[in-house]
């Protein structure tokens, strides 16, 4: 349990001056106790067969860890056994979730940003942490709540969730099919179809898979995210150039590039059926250029545009809501008077400063005389 106050201090002795460094401790990944759960001492003797631990750490090293965490907590006697790893930003995050989870698990929505529930054990992220929670109960499921809760918050674009996995459409989805990949290694171990010199991970590339299956029949969704359309457009025909020789598996493949954005969608598809797939992806959030503009300024830009039309259309209400204030106190003023046997309205009354002139012009001696009078 780590100490509240200065975990550490350095202190740097220079030429007659003195320098005093001081670390505050990071808080603990994992709390003490969260709700009615207490952390005791470890009771499981043996790694869960479904842990942190077993994963592969190559992928996981390419989501950017930072540091992780074990416990177990107990609450009116029963156990369950928590592991966490907290990670650079919410999009390693995400990907270390889509590495994680096994098919079969089914959405939870109750826990954190993303979460799945299988037998015995949940699995969820919050903000940058990604949690595993064995020895649940479909009970237990709630009260984990104030954990997820508990979990250190990610300030800035570190806590903006990625936008690729956001684009995946959901006819025909198999459900916890998902992957989410940063890098060759996480890509291989989610199962992967596409050649790794193919795909450009040099490029700061992020990929999705996902799996469907309906009457259509088998079909894997590949969505690959690069920084500008110039270089999506020449990974797009090396990609289509390789797949075309790759067998049964990509006969009726199908490759195209939008902005940034190139799908390919491979499997039992019909030619028609996959080119329908990828023809519904649309890079809706985002307005794609030829510039080297990041995704992610993309995003706040466009929640930038949200926020000002926003304001826009309150500040349009408030008007209209005064106009209508306005008319409502007249009517009434006018009823009012009525009800006092009074005209509904009243003549408007002018001042006046009487600027005109008020006497008769003076008259000065002489001033009527003719002609003759004058000397």
């Amino acid at each position: 349990m780590a100490v509240a106050g200065v975990m550490a201090s350095a202190l740097v002795v220079g030429a007659g001056a003195q320098a005093v460094t001081l670390h505050e401790p990071e808080a603990p990944l994992l709390p003490a106790s969260f709700g009615d759960w207490k952390q005791t001492d470890l009771m499981v003797p043996l790694v869960p067969a479904y842990s942190l631990v077993n994963a592969n750490k190559d992928a996981l090293e390419e989501s950017g860890p930072e540091r992780s965490a074990i416990a177990d907590y107990a609450r009116g006697g029963r156990t369950i056994h928590a592991e966490a790893i907290q990670f650079g930003d919410r999009t390693g995050a995400v990907s270390a979730f889509t590495l994680l989870e096994r098919a079969g698990m089914r959405p939870g929505k109750e826990l954190g940003s993303t979460d799945a529930v299988g037998a015995g054990v949940v699995l969820f992220t919050a903000g940058s942490s990604v949690v595993l929670v064995n020895g649940v109960t479909e009970q237990d499921i709630a009260t984990l709540k104030p954990l997820a809760l508990g979990l250190p918050k990610v300030p800035g674009n570190k806590g903006v969730a990625p936008l690729l996995p956001t684009l995946v459409p959901s006819a025909g989805y198999v459900p916890a099919s998902l992957r989410y990949a940063l890098g060759p290694e996480t890509y291989a171990a989610e199962g992967g179809v596409l050649p790794s010199r193919s795909v450009g991970w040099e490029k700061n590339v992020e990929a999705v898979t996902a799996q469907y299956a309906d009457k259509r029949g088998k079909e894997t969704l590949t969505l690959l995210l690069y920084p500008t359309p110039a270089i999506a457009g020449s990974f797009a025909k090396a990609i289509k150039d390789e797949t075309a020789g790759m067998g049964a598996a990509f006969a009726d493949a199908r490759v195209r590039r939008e902005g940034p954005l190139v799908m390919v969608a491979n499997g039992s598809f019909s030619g028609d059926e996959a080119q329908r797939m990828i023809e519904n992806v649309h890079m809706q959030e985002i307005v794609a250029t030829d510039g080297d503009m990041h995704p992610l300024f993309r995003t706040e830009a466009v929640k930038t545009y949200s926020l000002l039309a926003n304001i826009a259309i309150l500040s349009g209400v408030m008007m209209l809501a005064a106009v209508l204030l306005g008319l409502f106190l007249g009517v009434g003023r006018a009823w009012f008077r009525v009800l006092r046997g009074k005209p509904a309205a009243v003549e408007v009354e002018f001042l006046s400063l009487h600027l005109a002139p008020q006497n008769k012009a003076p008259e000065f001696e002489g001033q009527g005389a003719g002609n003759g009078d004058q000397g």
